[in-house]
């Protein structure tokens, strides 16, 4: 649990009588509480995407976008391209624009302390968004259990393809979440190796989370060696470049294939049956809590935290959502009846 404490206090000093003490602190209460309410200036929250290519982000800003708009504040949000530089450049403008609150996504967990701690300088609260920043002061980091995702992909794989060649592929290196990822799958695969039921072929880092570079490492592998029985792609979006290179060798449908993200594509490819699972995320819940702890912290409330991360410097306070497994069998109860995604978008050609 955290406590966020206002940025400022007023305090005043009077000598009175005992038998007035209370009527004193009361009018003093009432007072300085609605002149402050009345000059408060409406909450400016700054959110920093890694970019709007990848359908995830897409659909962070959409609902973002949506859920601001049933409260009483203001959110400026930039598109970094896949640009850390950019980035940082387009932090410093929502800074100099008078933000309260940031929320960032960073492109690089490593360098982006730059970033948090120029904000911090200029009195901004920092909270990190699904993505954490090494080395920072950071404020809150809301995000999902990103280990328990990987654990769900491995044990998945595990579970339908005990025996056989794996490919291992991760997410960007300078995205934290690719090292949970699959540290969290290879809990479950790891075992399988060092007896030597399971054989893996390659591991692979996908860089940018870019689905060409996913195709362009199956299809060289396929290329040498088509003897694959399952791939742990790391998300929905690499996993299209994953499922275009077994098309083109054959291959789709009879090779297991995990995602996360639960995009529109990776759910009809599962009810197709080229894509074997994904992992719900739900944007809607990651952004609640983002908005709801960004007006804690500036009114000087109660933030309910479930996780204390450390980023190398601190422990984080942290606000973790869990992660649910989805496949053929389950997009019914999960997705549809949850609202996440209708029916005749599914099915819809």
């Amino acid at each position: 649990m955290y406590k966020s404490l206002p940025d400022f206090f007023i305090v005043q000093i009077c000598y009175i009588k005992e038998d007035v003490l209370g009527i004193k602190i009361n009018n003093l209460y009432e007072y300085t509480y609605n002149s402050i309410d009345k000059n408060r200036k409406q909450i400016v929250i700054g959110l920093s995407l890694p970019n709007q290519i990848v359908p995830r982000w897409i659909s962070d800003k959409q609902f973002l976008e949506k859920y601001v708009s049933t409260k009483d504040i203001t959110l400026k949000i930039e598109d970094a391209n896949s640009d850390p530089e950019l980035q940082a450049k387009q932090v410093d403008n929502l800074i100099s624009q008078g933000i309260d609150v940031l929320l960032l996504a960073p492109l690089n967990a490593s360098t982006a302390y730059e970033i948090v701690e120029k904000a911090k300088k200029a009195g901004v609260k920092v909270i990190a968004y699904d993505r954490l920043v090494l080395n920072s002061d950071l404020d809150l980091y809301v995000s999902f259990d990103n280990t328990k995702v990987g654990e769900l992909q491995g044990k998945f794989l595990i579970d339908n393809v005990p025996k056989g060649n794996y490919i291992i592929l991760s997410g960007d290196p300078n995205d934290n979440n690719s090292k949970l990822y699959k540290d969290g799958a290879m809990k479950y695969i790891r075992p399988l190796v060092d007896i030597g039921s399971i054989k893996i072929i390659a591991d692979q880092e996908i860089i940018n989370w870019d689905p060409q570079n996913a195709y362009d490492i199956v299809n060289n592998i396929l290329n040498s060696n088509n003897k694959v029985d399952a791939i742990l792609a790391p998300n929905d979006n690499t996993a299209s470049g994953v499922i275009k290179a077994l098309e083109e060798h054959g291959l789709a449908g009879k090779v297991a294939v995990t995602g996360q993200d639960a995009q529109l594509p990776a759910i009809k490819r599962i009810v197709d049956g080229t894509q074997s699972m994904t992992v719900l995320k739900d944007v809607r819940e990651l952004g609640k809590a983002a908005i709801d702890s960004s007006i804690k912290l500036m009114n000087g409330e109660f933030i309910a935290t479930n996780a204390s991360i450390n980023n190398g410097k601190i422990n984080v306070p942290t606000i973790f959502i869990s992660p649910v497994l989805v496949t053929r069998s389950n997009i019914t109860d999960t997705l549809v009846n949850t609202g996440y995604i209708k029916v005749d978008e599914i099915y819809r050609s």
